[in-house]
């Protein structure tokens, strides 16, 4: 399966070219992960491998920063629900919400959470730091990450800081 998801990633979601990421920093390549997640067999190869180890992590929730991980988090719950594990997911804002229920946390109540956070590619891991922290705020511990790509920009190092695993299906220097 993951030497299948490579050859989508490799073929739809790496551009070359001059691009500048979130972090602020320059690129001369940009991994658009929103192709494959966006995309049905790419995505249903994701998410069964990211089910697959959030299943040895006995995680009960999954969640991430949205907009990178939202097709992600649907993917596995399909996953889950086919295989009658009972997971739940959830979705971090990446700023507040002024009306409605006024929620950083969209989905359901997190009460005793093993959780796992997915997101497509992660840089300096500076968008996934921030929603632990909102995590954090309320309570909550994140056991640990899964990511499509690292761009090893020593986000590790960050999570590790955190006692939290990461686990990068595929780092930049395996597809570039």
């Amino acid at each position: 399966m993951k030497d299948e998801l490579k050859k989508y990633l490799e073929e739809l979601s790496i551009l070359k070219g001059d691009f500048t990421l979130s972090s602020g920093k320059k690129s001369d390549y940009y991994i658009d992960a929103r192709i494959c997640t966006l995309s049905s067999k790419p995505l249903a190869l994701i998410s069964k491998i990211f089910f697959d180890l959030i299943k040895k992590s006995e995680s009960t929730y999954v969640g991430g920063p949205t907009i990178g991980a939202d097709p992600i988090v649907g993917g596995i719950l399909v996953c889950a629900a086919v295989e009658n594990y009972n997971l739940k997911g959830f979705l971090i804002r990446s700023t507040d919400k002024d009306h409605g229920t006024k929620k950083i946390i969209e989905g359901p109540i997190i009460e005793n959470a093993t959780i796992t956070l997915v997101e497509d590619v992660v840089s300096t891991g500076g968008s996934l730091i921030k929603a632990i922290d909102r995590l954090e705020n309320q309570g909550l511990k994140v056991n640990n990450i899964l990511s499509i790509v690292d761009r090893e920009m020593n986000a590790k190092s960050k999570f590790l800081e955190k006692n939290i695993s990461y686990d990068p299906l595929f780092t930049v220097s395996e597809l570039i």
